[in-house]
């Protein structure tokens, strides 16, 4: 079953989330700040689904800032919902909607 994205976003309004390491260090590495994941989620999609990933169900959101950076960010399913990664999607391995993955 597709993760609540309601419930998502209610989640994240309230920061009630946590950032696994990798996370962590790849949002460091790519200056992605935790206002602009908990801004991600405001106008967020979920865009790809993974009901069976190895460390537990997770799902990849797109959604853009405040200030249209464009940002995808792997979340696990509530309720104890971890950030898994995140990162600008590449025009090289995404279609210009961002949802899309070129073949």
């Amino acid at each position: 079953m597709p993760p609540d994205l309601k419930k998502l976003q209610e989640e994240f309004s309230k920061q009630n989330y946590l950032w696994t390491a990798h996370a962590s260090n790849r949002a460091a590495a790519r200056l992605i700040y935790s206002y602009e994941i908990e801004q991600v989620f405001e106008n967020a999609d979920v865009i790809e689904d993974y009901p069976n990933d190895k460390y537990g169900p997770s799902c990849l959101i797109l959604g853009t800032t405040k200030n249209g950076r464009v940002l995808h960010v792997q979340v696990s399913y509530p309720p104890n919902i971890k950030i898994i990664t995140v990162y600008e999607p590449s025009p090289k391995e995404w279609e210009p909607d961002w949802k899309t993955r070129k073949k």
